[in-house]
């Protein structure tokens, strides 16, 4: 059946709840919430392939590293290997962290997931109750009133299995309450049953009742499910007893940003799943929303400092690949192809690392590089991947390349000419360059690696003189238009005394600038070892502007090779 014409005749705007006092727009988030993942029951169960008990134990592990102090372990009553794993966390986890684990509103599911955790230190129960007329009706045939009296009846059997029972008394127990599908229900009633279920429980100050708020399916635009947490947050002001949670689902693509604007009106916890995993379209992405404080200068208390291998290990324990565009995590989040955002990031670079020379204590800089909404290195992406050159690049993107692979800050006209040939080699291939192959490009190029023929020979020697100082001497036969010709030079450095011998010998005077540069760890070219030096050497003089490229052992011989290149035989000339 194709699209409607007229949405209208089959589908209804959400209709949200009236609230023209709304205070959360002018609130701002300081700090994080607590954290809970739900990966191990919510996200695995959305799995094709759900993890086995050792796979889960990894995931576990993992998730404890990053630094998450509550973490949902699973469905203990459904399944022998969920109980089996409630046991393992029980015994090997840290004690430190909050086992959260999960049962619907039966007794001998109750029983069942008591019995899983005895012995833990920290225990979350996860109870939970249809409280929206949808569900009530469609799939349960109840009323309102029923679900109420079963959510109050459960929450106290709870409460007497557990925190009143003196089997249990060297556990913490907390109670999670959940009315499902929160984002399709009355707001009044879901402040009713949770008040209801928190007398039930009896929660402390120091142990507070979590009410959980489930956009089990997203209805509507996050500022209207905003709306919906300040109406139930109200409901609850100023009590320290109740901890108001958010387990946002991301059916419209919105969970992210529901789940921000539902930390504005009052919610102090946020469940979720590492990279959006979860039902259908999935639960809210943590790591997105971690690292968005994170960018904000608020540190989010879970550390992503490598996240390509908890990437890695996320995409091989659950066989789905995070996509290439997901924030932060994928490929191409800090890929420019673009000529113009390749040269905006190359200067946001130069001019951030130039702060660095300028702070003497060598603190943090602040980050403010177009187009990078973060520093890579501070997740454990490489600099190397920020740039990729194809047909579409431009000259920034090339120096970008270049300074990464040989520390080398390449003049305009070397990248003008440069470019041209990249672009060439990129269409030949039909697609992007790697770095390796930009470089090693380069050094093609400009014959760096090449000695040039027409240099017979080539002598260097320091003399000291009492009057000057020490001085450097140049001697070198040249061909010149198939003759050999000795050449003569005196000055203070390599670069003077090859100006002098070159000037007389030209009959006008030159004048030289020169730039150095060094193969990276891990450029890889069997042509030019890592101790290489490479020198861009300029001559202007006589009207024309020259360049030459070479590589030697030694910055001197590096130069004096360049030198004699670009006043002999220059790869590039310009105007002067």
């Amino acid at each position: 059946m194709p699209m409607l014409k007229r949405a209208s005749d089959k589908y209804s705007a959400f209709k949200g709840p009236s609230l023209p006092d709304r205070t959360w727009p002018s609130n701002k988030i300081t700090k994080p919430p607590r954290w809970l993942s739900t990966d191990l029951r919510d996200g695995n169960q959305a799995l094709a392939s759900p993890m086995n008990p050792e796979q889960k134990w990894t995931y576990f592990q993992m998730l404890v590293d990053i630094g998450f102090k509550e973490i949902e372990v699973g469905f203990p009553a459904s399944s022998e290997m969920d109980f089996q794993f409630a046991q393992r966390c029980v015994l090997d986890g840290p004690p430190d962290v909050w086992l959260e684990v999960m049962t619907p509103c039966r007794k001998d599911f109750i029983r069942r997931t008591v019995d899983a955790v005895k012995g833990a230190k920290k225990i979350i129960v996860s109870l939970y109750i249809a409280t929206s007329d949808n569900f009530i009706d469609t799939i349960f045939s109840t009323t309102r009133e029923a679900q109420l009296r079963t959510a109050v009846e459960h929450a106290r059997y709870l409460k007497a299995v557990t925190k009143d029972d003196p089997a249990h008394k060297d556990t913490t127990w907390a109670l999670m309450w959940s009315p499902e599908a929160f984002s399709d229900t009355d707001p009044d009633f879901a402040i009713e049953i949770c008040r209801a279920v928190k007398e039930a429980w009896e929660p402390s100050a120091e142990v507070p009742i979590i009410l959980n708020l489930p956009a089990t399916v997203e209805m509507s635009s996050p500022n209207i499910f905003a709306d919906q947490v300040e109406i139930f947050s109200r409901g609850f002001s100023g009590d320290p007893t109740v901890c108001v949670s958010l387990h946002n689902h991301n059916d419209r693509g919105c969970a992210v940003a529901a789940a921000e604007l539902g930390q504005l009106a009052g919610a102090t916890r946020v469940e979720g799943c590492l990279f959006g995993n979860g039902e259908r379209t999935g639960n809210v992405d943590l790591v997105t929303l971690a690292l968005n404080l994170y960018t904000q200068g608020i540190d989010p208390g879970l550390d992503f400092s490598d996240l390509p291998r908890i990437r890695q290990i996320v995409e091989q324990l659950t066989q789905i690949p995070v996509h290439t565009r997901a924030p932060y995590a994928g490929d191409s989040v800090f890929v420019a192809y673009s000529g113009g955002h390749q040269d905006a990031i190359n200067k946001g670079f130069k001019r951030w690392n130039a702060t660095a020379d300028d702070d003497k204590h060598a603190r943090p800089r602040p980050w403010k590089v177009p187009y990078l909404a973060m520093d890579p290195h501070d997740i454990g992406a490489s600099y190397e991947a920020v740039i990729r050159v194809n047909s579409q690049s431009g000259k920034g993107g090339i120096a970008w390349v270049l300074s990464q692979a040989l520390q080398l800050e390449a003049p305009k006209a070397i990248l003008g000419a440069f470019s041209l040939a990249v672009k060439s080699e990129s269409e030949l291939k039909g697609r992007t360059l790697l770095p390796n192959e930009v470089t090693n490009l380069f050094l093609r190029q400009y014959n760096v690696q090449s000695q040039d023929q027409r240099v017979l020979s080539l002598v260097k020697t320091a003399l000291n003189t009492s009057d000057s100082g020490s001085l450097v001497r140049v001697e070198t036969v040249i061909l010149v238009n198939g003759l050999a010709r000795q050449l003569v030079g005196h000055g203070a450095s390599t670069l003077d005394a090859v100006r002098f011998g070159l000037s007389a010998f030209a009959d006008c005077r030159l004048e030289f600038t020169c730039t150095f540069g060094m193969p990276s760890a891990g450029f890889v070219n069997s042509d030019l070892p890592e101790s290489s030096v490479i020198a861009i050497v300029m001559c202007s003089g006589g009207g024309r502007t020259t360049w030459g490229v070479k590589a030697a052992g030694t910055e001197e011989q590096a130069t004096l090779l360049a030198s004699l290149s670009a006043a002999l035989f220059p790869v590039v000339q310009a105007a002067a």
